[in-house]
This record gives C-alpha cells, structure tokens and sequence, in this order.
C-alpha cells in the first residue's frame, strides 16, 4: 500500500487583531527634601517658595531644613505658607526619597545618604572625589547634576541662566573694584561725555562673554572679545546685532591690548578638564596700575597665571598692583536671581517626572534628562568620571533597558 502524501495547508488567518499600546503608568508622588547648604559659600536654594507651592499643590511633599533660603532672602515663613514642612533635623531632611541640592555632594553629606535614594545638584567636576563616587554606588544612589541638564533645544538651561548671572556680574563687579572706596584707579566703568570710554578686554566668546560684552556696552564701555573658536566669535556678532571688535587668541595681540585696558575678564570654557592659562604673569606685570581682573572660570582653574582662588568674604587680591577677582561661586552671590533660575527649571521638571510615573520611568523616552544623569543606581553611566577615577562604566540606555524587562 502506498504511504499517503503530507496534507500541506495553505489557509491563512486574516483577522484583525486588537491593537495593544503602551499603558500609562500612574502618576508617582515625590517626596523631597531641601537642606541647608554649609559649604562652598552657597546661598542659592533649588526650589522657591512659588515652585514649593506648585508642587505642593500637586500632590508632593517637601521637607526643608530651616534657615535653608535664607541665603536667598528667603524665611522658612515663605516656605511655610507655601505648604513646605520645617524640620531643625537635617536627617530628617536627608530621609526623603529624593534630595535636591544647591551645593554638590560632600563628604560630610555621605553618612547622611539613604540607599536608593534620588539626588538632584551641582555635580562641578572640580571639586568631585572618587571616595564620594564610590560611596553613592555603595548605597546604589542615583544622581543628576545640574550642569548636565538639556531642554528641547539641545542647550543647558541652567549653565546657562547662571553664565547669563556671572558675565552681566562680572561687569557690575569690575565697576565697583575701580572705585576709589575700593582702593581702585577711580575710573567710571563706561565713562562720561568728553571722557574716553573705559577699555574691556574679554576672554571667551561663550555665554558668560557675551553677556558680559552686553553689560559693558550699555554701560558704556570700549570692548574687545578673543576667543580662539571663530564660530563662536560669529555667533556673538549675531547675538548682539552688531558688530564689536573680535580676534582669536594670539598672544602678541593679546598682550599688546591688555597693557591698556582698565578691565580684562576671564570668560573661557572647557568640556572636561581645566582651561588653558593664555594670560602669562608677564603680561599682568605689564598692565595698568589699578586695573582689574575678572577671571570668572576660576573653577575650572582660571585663564590668568596670577590667579588664585578668593572668597565672598575676601574677593580680592594685588598682584603686580593689578586687582584679582577670583571667586569661583559669582552667581551665589545674586542668590535669589540664580534661586529663582535654578527653580524655573527644576520645578516643571520635577512635576514631569511625577507625570509619568517616577524618575525610572521617564528616563525611558526623556533623553534631556537623561542626559543629567551621571550616577544610575549605584552604576557609573558618566564615561568621563569613570576614566577619570578608574572607576567602571555601564551605558546607561543598557541599564534602563535592562530594568524595563
């Protein structure tokens, strides 16, 4: 008997299936907690006491240490009648599931952490330990600097907001160095009709440049801007609709019109690492008696080779007889201006991330903010920190992709 031939069927299913889509998740509710910063002379606070209310308002709770905004001209009544909660404990404060800092993470501060818990600040590469790394990934914390932060236009609102701070500062600063109650050469920044008008020279075409150009022209001052970024020179001329006098940094030129001016800026900006030193002592040692020197990225350790690092408290040093202004921290010193940026941006983002269900969440489709952070559960996700201190790097879409199954 024959072996029958296989039946091949050749019918297929046609129906339409149900359509299956992502569901939201509920909307998470943020426990925050606002400590009184003591270090790096910060006076700054994340959150105001309108962003407070917002929030509040929402649904979250917030914890702040007393004294916390008072720095900023700030009372813990503002705060109080804004729906926040005032506790004389900072482990109290320390306790909540999400922290949010003005000042970055201290050694002081570790012992105070929770595991797992969310921490928002400064990260300041400068200043950053790998014993403070290290105990973050202990307690598997997860941390997003401030610096780090995006918006939709691919800019970063709050290095931004406190560059606009620190370049229109420094020029109000430079003002006050010149005066004779100040021992200064006792020059009107700006001049008058029938005067010379007082000569700037600035450093960096970035933003802190730019609006410290802006500053010194409606002042009324003469101003000179070098960068060695020919785009971004451009990009200044643009920014300002007119034009003023540019060059690139050769150090003939430079030194030829530092030897007289009244006001020489310091407004350079490096990605990673510090700045290059393109002011040499000789060339201070050959500028004006009484002239001053602002050298705003003193944090990343300052274009001058006379700088040194100053305080609010004493911001100035001769050196040569030419006036140093060299504190690293300028926007804290306009505390509830750089407060209320800080807040701008923060307090919408806080309530999206509530939105969508949490930090974890939101990270998922939100590539600006994951952009901040450095730190994601005790993992190093930041590659320059880890090839900084040797420590190991995870990639953070991995990561987020991992906890998603």
């Amino acid at each position: 008997m024959a072996a029958s031939k296989p039946v091949i069927t050749t019918a297929f299913s046609y129906e339409t299936l149900e359509e299956t889509l992502d569901i939201r998740r509920k909307s998470a509710r943020l426990a925050i907690g606002i400590p009184k910063e003591d270090a790096f002379q910060e006076d700054r606070i994340a959150l105001i006491p309108e962003a407070v209310s917002v929030l509040v308002g929402n649904g979250h709770s917030v914890v702040i240490q007393s004294k916390a905004g008072e720095g900023s001209k700030f009372s813990d009544k503002d705060y109080s009648e804004a729906g926040a909660r005032i506790t004389h404990d900072p482990d109290e404060v320390f306790k909540q599931p999400m922290l949010i800092k003005s000042a970055p993470i201290t050694m002081s501060d570790l012992p105070k952490l929770q595991k797992g818990q969310i921490i928002m600040s400064p990260l300041n590469h400068s200043l950053i330990k790998k014993e403070i790394l290290e105990e973050l990934s202990r307690k598997k914390i997860t941390t997003l600097g401030f610096e780090m932060l995006k918006d939709d236009s691919g800019t970063f609102p709050i290095v931004r907001s406190m560059s606009e701070i620190a370049g229109s500062a420094a020029m109000l600063l430079a003002g006050q160095f010149l005066a004779c109650s100040n021992n200064g050469k006792g020059v009107l920044l700006g001049g008058i009709s029938g005067i010379p008008p007082t000569k700037v020279i600035i450093i960096g075409a970035g933003v802190v440049g730019e609006f410290a150009t802006r500053t010194a022209l409606a002042l009324g001052a003469s101003v000179k801007v070098f960068d060695n970024n020919v785009y971004r020179l451009k990009r200044l001329q643009n920014n300002l609709g007119f034009r003023v006098w540019t060059s690139v940094i050769e150090p003939k030129i430079l030194a030829k019109q530092l030897k007289t001016c009244e006001v020489a800026v310091g407004a350079l900006s490096s990605e990673k690492g510090r700045v290059p030193i393109v002011v040499t002592e000789s060339m201070v040692a050959k500028m004006r008696p009484g002239s001053v020197i602002l050298d705003v990225c003193i944090d990343r350790g300052g274009c001058f080779e006379t700088s040194e690092l100053t305080s609010h408290e004493k911001p100035v040093f001769r050196k040569h007889d030419v006036i140093h202004y060299c504190v690293p921290n300028i926007a804290s010193g306009f505390a509830r201006t750089a407060s209320h940026a800080i807040s701008n941006v923060l307090m919408p983002m806080l309530l999206k991330i509530a939105d969508e269900g949490g930090l974890d969440s939101i990270l998922w489709h939100n590539f600006n903010l994951r952009n901040g952070i450095y730190m994601f559960k005790g993992q190093v996700t930041n590659f320059y920190l880890s090839e900084r201190f040797n420590l190991k790097y995870t990639d953070l879409n991995l990561l987020l992709a991992t906890s998603r199954r």
